[in-house]
């Protein structure tokens, strides 16, 4: 597998990010994330986006980190936001999302980060194992869909 930095709109992050929001619609019933986002949170020395590709060049993972500090949504200064880490279902348990996971905390923490964050849901188990196994811990709720029952935040300081 061959790990690259590539714009949050490079042509394979937009196919990625649609399937992703297509299993969130599946997994919650609704539109996806509707978090907002744009390309420019994700170059770097403000974030990074990697997208993995297997060996016929065809993108099969992804994932991301923008700064976010304070800002009325629970998040705290130094803050690092993992966004849209995904596996296409027939790559998955080759270890890509953990790959891709370690790239984006050395990154952010190359980046003088303190505190790597991310959101996810109750009817993602799989990501919640990841996160766990990863040295995640619950924190506060924060970020877009800090008041939703189904959401779940969980932080690892990077310092």
């Amino acid at each position: 597998m061959d790990i690259r930095q590539v714009a949050f709109d490079h042509p394979d992050a937009v196919k990625l990010n649609d399937r992703v929001q297509a299993e969130y619609a599946e997994r919650y019933g609704d539109e996806g994330d509707v978090t907002p986002l744009d390309p420019s949170m994700f170059r770097p020395p403000h974030g990074l986006y990697l997208l993995a590709y297997d060996a016929a060049d065809a993108p099969v993972a992804t994932g991301g980190w923008r700064v976010m500090d304070q800002n009325g949504e629970g998040y705290a200064d130094g803050d690092a936001e993992i966004k849209r880490m995904y596996v296409v279902p027939e790559a998955r348990g080759l270890g890509l999302a953990r790959r891709i996971l370690a790239a984006l905390e050395d990154d952010a923490r190359a980046a003088g980060r303190a505190r790597m964050v991310l959101e996810t849901g109750t009817k993602q188990p799989e990501a919640i194992a990841l996160y766990a196994s990863s040295g995640y811990a619950l924190c506060d709720r924060f970020g877009y869909y800090r008041f939703h029952d189904l959401s779940r935040c969980y932080a690892k300081p990077l310092r």
